[in-house]
């Protein structure tokens, strides 16, 4: 639920005190309302953004702690590996 707060009335008067036309400040007036509602984003949004990415940083997190834990079992399992086949050899 976006609530942006545009009062296009007020911004219909300050364009009609710069010597616009009544039509041109209204349509102007409308139009920049849509802009607002469209793309700017409330503190909701933010907090919804974030959210999201907190939940995708932890399970990257995840990932990546399990890529290493296998990394370094295959490390120490090839490690020792090549100590036993050093000392049959030796």
């Amino acid at each position: 639920m976006r609530t942006l707060a545009f009062d296009t009335l007020e911004f219909a008067k300050k364009l009609k005190a710069a010597n616009f036309p009544q039509d041109q400040a209204e349509a102007l007036a409308e139009a920049m309302a849509g802009i607002v509602e469209e793309r700017l984003a409330t503190k909701q949004d933010l907090k919804e953004l974030e959210a999201r990415l907190e939940a995708r940083l932890r399970e990257m997190e995840l990932r990546l702690r399990h890529d290493l834990t296998l990394r370094l079992g295959a490390m120490l399992v090839a490690g020792v590996s090549l100590v036993a086949v050093l000392v049959k050899l030796l």
